[in-house]
Parts: C-alpha cells; structure tokens; sequence
C-alpha cells in the first residue's frame, strides 16, 4: 500500500500548457493505449486539485470517470458539481497522514498536491508516461522544494507513443 503519482507530461516535462490546457495530451492517444485500467483497479483513493478536477468536468460522463474510488478535491469550495468527488480543503500532507497506510492512494494530477507529498517523503511510487510533445512552456509536473530525493527505475515500458517509466521509492 502507498502513495501512487500516475501521469503523463511532454518531453520537457509539462503536466499542461501555461493555460493549464491538456489538448497536447488528448491529441497523442488515449488510455486504451497505456497500462492504466490496470493501475486503476489497484487504487481506492484519489487526490487531484481543483484544476485537475475542472479538467476531468469536461469530459462526457465525467462522473464515471472514477467509479470504484474515493476521490477527494483540494478545493477551497465547499461543494463539487460531480457526484462521487469530496472537497477538502486543507493540508495535503495531514488529510494523507490521516488515511493511513492501509490504502492505495493515486495522486491523479497537479503539482499543488504532489510537491508537499515529495517535500514530507511520501510518495512511494511514480508512474510516469511521457508523451513525444515538446510544449517549451507550461505546468511543470515537479515543482518541490530543494531535496535530493532518490527513486529506483523498476519498469520501462512503450504503449503507442508513450513511453512509461515506473519509479519506486529508494529506502535508505
């Protein structure tokens, strides 16, 4: 059980344009094409920001989107206009240090959630897919503070025109 990032960013290292736009990504290929449904039936907890979760509205039947999860919101609202998502509203560390350990916990989007989670240590594995689009700017996927923080490469993978790589964390 842990602390899961699953996502995908350009060549260069971007989550989403300066626009927090993701046509880059859904112009390269879809999921059917990745390793996800597998992942996905591993998780029972999602934690995404508000951006992220204003992403997933757009989608068509965005509510089914996580179906068999838990999925919290880092918002400053108090409610969401999709059923099946919980707003939170708070620290990112203290709501996972309250969760436990016992869960698998997916960090779905947004460096707002995941850059606390590597600064206290508490990411266990990064799954990573890199799409071949060089976007020269944007929402950068990593944005922590100044920490060495070591991770092992346990997986290479190609779907499509992604590349996947999956990192574990390195226990000293």
């Amino acid at each position: 059980m842990g602390v899961y990032f699953y996502g995908c960013i350009t060549l260069d290292g971007y989550l989403a344009d300066k626009s927090h736009n993701l046509d880059w990504l859904y112009q390269t290929g879809t999921t059917e094409e990745t390793g996800y449904e597998n992942f996905y039936q591993g998780m029972d907890i999602t934690l995404m920001g508000k951006r992220t979760f204003s992403e997933i509205e757009k989608l068509g039947d965005a509510g089914e989107i996580y179906p068999t999860t838990q999925n919290y919101v880092f918002t400053h609202s108090r409610q969401l206009p999709l059923k099946g998502f919980t707003p939170v509203d708070g620290s990112v560390v203290e709501f996972v240090k309250q969760l436990g350990r016992e869960k698998n916990i997916w960090v779905v989007g947004g460096n707002t959630v995941l850059s606390p989670l590597l600064d206290h240590d508490m990411v266990d594995c990064m799954v990573i897919q890199i799409a071949p689009v060089l976007l020269g700017d944007g929402i950068p996927l990593f944005s922590q503070k100044e920490v060495v923080r070591r991770f092992v490469l346990e997986e290479v993978k190609k779907y499509g025109q992604f590349a996947e790589l999956v990192y574990r964390r390195k226990l000293s």
